[in-house]
């Protein structure tokens, strides 16, 4: 039987590359004609820089970049083979990089997203791959758009910093000195997201209370998108009011579309492609797939539902694995899913099971590969 784990990262406890190879170990230790192929996958957000340099042979570069709050972090890039530089906007303007009391997208900034542009764009790459989830910013791309050479000016002339909360004080872009890639670069932006920059369902109101930020900041930051748009749309001539996925990572999709022409691609498919997930697929008797927690969304522009789209293609059952199960937000699932288990075991309280993310999912791998064993 051939088996292919191709699960996302459980957030907090497992990457991806991890957490396929607990299920591979588990299905390998209940029978060892199982044959288990390993294709960990990201949607764009953190973890895409590993999972397709694996996937591609490619190589990992570390450089000191510009964080959130203007301190210096070390972000991760990765070289792939064909001339593919792939970036991730957390290794910079993550969430991940802001303690909780300083979180407020008010005032961080996409800056050193901007740095990672630039040396891809600098180094002639042909093609750069941006995933832009688990963002603390909401600045439009502001912050990147600066460290790629775009002035932003007030009304008496004074360049400002790029964060959210300077967005209603732009007067003036200017772009003489604005750094551009080779013609034949392409920029692409690895995301699933579908809302706009402004509005009820923009960045500011959906995403930035998740970032920290209060109904006045949010109030805020919405007039600044809105304003930003107009600018946009004054100077350059592109509109990106009703851009689908513009208001993605606080707005930087729609500053990078505006701005380079970058094109916006569904993250999972994106990377699904890169690692050869369906060539996999199609040869496999089995698919087993996961995330730390299952629910609605779940099935909703995430790894699991670009699996799941996959095995419905070529007809092959799925089994989910997560250490969380939201029965009731789960819609009708089709024939395809096969089950969903949880990997926790017994009473254990959520750090104890995140903690013990690895064992207990190998357990459940070893748990349903001995129930298999009678296909064989």
């Amino acid at each position: 039987m051939h088996i292919v784990a191709c699960p996302d990262s459980f957030k907090g406890s497992l990457t991806s590359p991890e957490a396929a190879s607990a299920i591979r170990r588990g299905f390998k230790r209940a029978h060892s004609r199982f044959q288990v192929t390993e294709k960990p996958l990201a949607d764009g957000g953190e973890g895409t820089v590993e999972v397709l340099v694996r996937g591609a042979s490619g190589s990992i570069e570390e450089w000191e970049v510009t964080g959130p709050l203007w301190e210096k972090v070390r972000a991760r890039l990765g070289i792939l083979p064909g001339g593919t530089c792939v970036l991730e906007l957390a290794q910079a303007a993550g969430l991940s990089l802001v303690p909780e009391g300083k979180r407020n997208p008010r005032f961080t900034t996409t800056y050193g997203v901007g740095e990672l542009l630039r040396f891809a764009f600098e180094r002639g790459f042909r093609r750069v791959v941006l995933g832009v989830g688990g963002s603390a910013t909401c600045d439009g791309g502001m912050g990147a758009l600066a460290a790629l050479g775009v002035r932003f000016l007030d009304e008496e002339g004074r360049e400002l910093l790029g964060i959210g909360e300077n967005l209603l004080k732009i007067s003036r872009i200017d772009t003489r000195d604005m750094i551009r890639p080779q013609k034949d670069t392409e920029l692409l932006i690895a995301s699933d997201v579908t809302n706009p920059l402004y509005g009820p369902q923009g960045a500011a109101f959906v995403y930035a209370p998740q970032k920290g930020a209060d109904p006045e900041d949010v109030r805020l930051l919405d007039e600044g998108l809105r304003h930003f748009a107009r600018l946009i749309e004054r100077h350059l001539g592109v509109l990106v009011d009703d851009l689908p996925g513009g208001g993605a990572a606080g707005g930087i999709v729609a500053g990078l579309f505006a701005f380079f022409g970058a094109r916006i691609v569904s993250g999972i498919r994106l990377v699904a492609e890169m690692v050869g997930l369906e060539e996999a697929i199609a040869g496999a008797d089995l698919v087993v797939s996961g995330e730390g927690k299952v629910d609605r969304q779940t099935f909703f522009g995430k790894v699991v539902s670009g699996v799941l789209e996959l095995c419905q293609k070529h007809q092959k059952p799925l089994l989910i694995l997560t250490g969380k199960i939201d029965w009731e937000e789960i819609p009708e699932l089709p024939k395809e899913i096969v089950g969903i288990f949880s990997i926790v075991n017994g009473p254990m309280s959520e750090g104890e099971a995140m903690k013990e993310a690895g064992r207990l999912l190998e357990q459940v791998a070893f748990a349903l590969g001995r129930l298999l064993q009678s296909r064989l």
